[in-house]
């Protein structure tokens, strides 16, 4: 069967994502992740773009082995050698150069003309084919683009050296059977003596992202780009396991292979949910918590008689199964590192050493500790690690019939303490506008979200929060995972405040 390769731009498109903000030990131990799931290239990131991108991008280019390592970067030379320098050590590297094509883009953006838009293709993939063996060219708004001047656009990345090309559907304004079209156009009509890849990239601002990418497989491309959650810009990316599964059930209908470990897909979503902040829909196709429960009393006497009759995709094959080896207060090293690399983390000695004096701790509170509190514990400790501020302590004073008090520290790694005490209408209000004061800040709390990590009378609290700072139009995210639900809203808050300080230095 023909295979499909799987693009993952998580950390790249993905991060795009308002409040999202992955720091460099969170995006290795994605990248290993998708390695462990199976894609075939990872886009680490915008080399040219910051400091942190740059050492992100390197880093995984060190460690990753299985994969094709891929960094983003403009029509410019400055991208083009900040991209190299970041991937030249590793295994399989490959450059993505992107350009608009579209008249709306042309004019008001770049405020170039097709000739000079063809030359700078032509220039720079040239030079970008001078230093990378695999380079791949996006006609950035391909799909809003006059299609004769689109293929002259790729004719001419092609003739500079291009081998895969991908066509952007940046905005999310094409259709199935228009998407489709512009591959079975371009293909039919490119001129290369060399084989061309041609991919997808799909954006979900209509809902038809994943439709699309689908039909760009049925039109002959071998590739499709993609976020895990369908994270992204706007409305995201081609949800990556939608593609995975869609390809595995429907094997009769689109004759295509893939090589994605399916059994790793929950792992994968659950991880990059918890690192990224952004909560999984409980209606999400394939990863959603309801995908595989049943209310209707008819579909139930079904799936009771034969799971086939409602059931499509079996809770398993994903990897939704019980935990196989339960972690407690009694369990040991072994059994914690163990479990760690099931759920596909590789830690350094001191950094495992950390985790398991903090799992520790957790498994004197609490009986069983779960796959979902291992992770939110390992995301804290990577999170802690940037943090310059680290909440410290907490009190709060309850006046069941007037305001609130709150009282609430936080600490430094030079052991400096501040200390504030505000009033509230609420206790989480008090606790907030202390950290407010600490922090010298006043955003807006745009969301706040409470839920328990799992069942049971000592499941953990999960405090989610967004902050949008009107001074410099930053929208950033935390979460907070304690047994008190005061405490889990004030880490939340701490950890968003975090965020918001270096987005502003940045």
């Amino acid at each position: 069967m023909r295979k499909i390769q799987f693009f993952d731009t998580t950390l790249r498109d993905g991060e795009q994502t308002p409040g999202v903000n992955f720091n460099v030990k969170e995006k290795i131990q994605i990248a290993l992740q998708l390695e462990k799931w199976g894609v075939d290239v990872i886009e680490a990131g915008f080399p040219v773009a910051s400091p942190g991108d740059f050492e992100a991008v390197q880093h995984i280019a060190r460690q990753i082995k299985k994969m094709t390592v891929t960094g983003l970067a403009r029509c410019q030379k400055k991208d083009i050698d900040r991209a190299y320098d970041a991937l030249k050590e590793a295994a399989d590297p490959q450059i993505h150069v992107f350009l608009a094509t579209s008249d709306i883009h042309m004019q008001y953006k770049l405020k170039m003309t097709k000739a000079e838009v063809l030359a700078s293709i032509k220039e720079h993939v040239s030079y970008a084919r001078s230093l990378f063996k695999k380079v791949q060219f996006s006609p950035e708004d391909a799909s809003r683009t006059e299609k004769d001047f689109l293929l002259e656009a790729v004719q001419t990345a092609i003739d500079a050296g291009a081998t895969i090309i991908n066509v952007p559907d940046t905005v999310g304004y094409s259709n199935p059977t228009e998407y489709g079209e512009i591959f079975r156009y371009l293909i039919e009509n490119i001129q290369s003596e060399t084989e061309i890849s041609f991919s997808s990239h799909c954006h979900d601002d209509l809902g038809m992202a994943t439709a699309n990418a689908l039909a760009a497989i049925e039109n002959g491309a071998n590739r499709v780009e993609g976020a895990i959650n369908g994270i992204g810009e706007r409305a995201g990316n081609t949800a990556l396991e939608e593609v995975a599964l869609a390809l595995f059930i429907r094997k009769d209908f689109y004759q295509c292979d893939a090589g994605i470990v399916l059994n790793e897909t929950k792992q994968t979503s659950e991880l990059v949910s918890r690192l990224s902040g952004i909560p999984v829909p409980k209606n999400k196709a394939i990863i959603g918590e309801n995908a595989y429960a049943h209310e209707s009393g008819i579909h139930q006497d079904g799936v009771l008689k034969n799971p086939e009759t409602y059931e499509i995709i079996t809770p398993t094959l994903v990897g939704v199964s019980q935990n196989s080896l339960p972690l407690g207060k009694l369990s040991g090293r072994h059994a914690f590192t163990t479990k760690l690399e099931e759920l596909g983390y590789q830690m350094d000695e001191t950094d495992r050493k950390e985790a398991f004096k903090r799992f520790k701790n957790l498994a004197d509170k609490k009986k069983q500790i779960t796959d979902k509190d291992l992770v939110a514990l390992l995301a804290d400790q990577y999170r802690e690690e940037i943090e310059k501020w680290k909440l410290a302590d907490v009190q709060v004073q309850y006046n069941s019939n007037g305001y609130q008090g709150a009282i609430v520290s936080i600490s430094s790694e030079e052991n400096d303490i501040k200390v504030a005490s505000r009033i509230g209408s609420g206790s989480i209000q008090a606790i907030y506008n202390a950290i407010d004061d600490l922090f010298q800040q006043e955003p807006q709390l745009t969301e706040y979200e409470i839920q328990a990590l799992t069942g049971g009378e000592d499941a953990q609290a999960e405090v989610r929060v967004t902050l949008f700072d009107e001074k410099t139009n930053w929208e950033v995210r935390g979460i907070g995972v304690d047994f008190d639900v005061l405490h889990a809203s004030a880490k939340a808050y701490v950890q968003a405040s975090n965020h918001l300080i270096q987005a502003i230095i940045e």
